[in-house]
């Protein structure tokens, strides 16, 4: 690569500031469309154009900008002179209210993902109880081992983004449910002595892949016009909790979340649903 502390970054990004795997990557992804853009010698402020002329959305060019500023920091603060940073100004992104899954939705997924194998079928129930009662993310789901469960105090413990850990509390029924299948399903679905708490067909711990092509299929056979995404299951946990009366603070604990700001979308959310109550049913809005 053309540019700067290439390796020295990436080893910072994940041995010092402990960002996943996930994360660097996108970083690198970034990054190596930056040094393709410096390849044509063209200004710093000409890199927008360059970015829409590769299709990227107003949110990935953000994401762009935002990793050549930390990239240009990193090597500022090894001795480098680096480019004026106020010519790198991120657009801004509309902050779009996440689309929550209801229980009515995941209802429908519970019920199409029945199959003819009774096993498989307990494990994919399992699946969408984990995704819907944590709120957690997919890489977080497929990550769980059978140590990360506390049977006696009820709770899960869930390594979130760059390896932090959080216990999340599980509810009566779900700590029921996953005892009953951790006991009669998953020793019927286990091949190679893995200690994942999840299954995959193959009898080993599943992949990002094997739980999108789970969720493809089980939208379809529900009738869903396209792929409930896994974080519909997160954003429905939270609003659902937030509508019930939980705190913000807590949501933020049991989702991980860094920042409050990011638990204080779902505010919007919630208000959301409100004026839409409001419209539909108050007498002025008849008039």
């Amino acid at each position: 690569m053309a540019l700067e502390y290439w390796t020295e970054f990436f080893e910072n990004l994940q041995h010092v500031r402990g960002r996943s795997r996930n994360t660097v990557l996108a970083y690198r992804r970034d990054l190596e469309l930056f040094n393709e853009f410096q390849s044509s010698g063209k200004d710093i402020h000409a890199i927008y154009d360059f970015m829409k002329s590769r299709g990227l959305s107003t949110r990935s060019q953000a994401r762009v900008i935002s990793s050549i500023r930390t990239y240009y920091k990193f090597c500022e603060s090894k001795g480098m002179k680096i480019p004026p940073l106020t010519a790198l100004r991120p657009p801004k992104v509309k902050a779009a209210l996440p689309k929550a899954l209801n229980l009515e939705e995941f209802q429908k997924l519970y019920n199409a993902c029945e199959v003819e194998n009774p096993y498989k079928t307990a494990r994919n129930q399992m699946t969408l109880l984990l995704l819907f009662g944590l709120g957690c993310r997919v890489s977080e789901l497929i990550a769980l081992n059978l140590q990360d469960l506390n049977e006696t105090e009820g709770w899960l413990r869930v390594i979130g983004k760059g390896g932090k850990e959080r216990l999340v509390p599980l509810t009566q029924n779900l700590s029921r449910e996953l005892k009953d299948y951790l006991v009669e399903v998953r020793p019927k679905l286990l091949k190679d002595g893995s200690n994942s708490i999840l299954m995959n067909d193959r009898g080993k711990r599943p992949s990002r892949v094997d739980i999108w092509r789970w969720l493809a299929a089980w939208s379809e056979k529900a009738g869903f016009s396209e792929t409930v995404n896994p974080h519909r299951f997160r954003h429905g946990c939270a609003t659902a909790l937030l509508e019930g009366g939980a705190d913000l603070r807590s949501i933020q604990m049991l989702l991980g979340h860094s920042s409050i700001q990011t638990t204080q979308i779902y505010t919007s959310v919630s208000t959301s649903k409100i004026r839409e109550e409001i419209d539909k049913h108050h007498p002025l809005s008849k008039l």
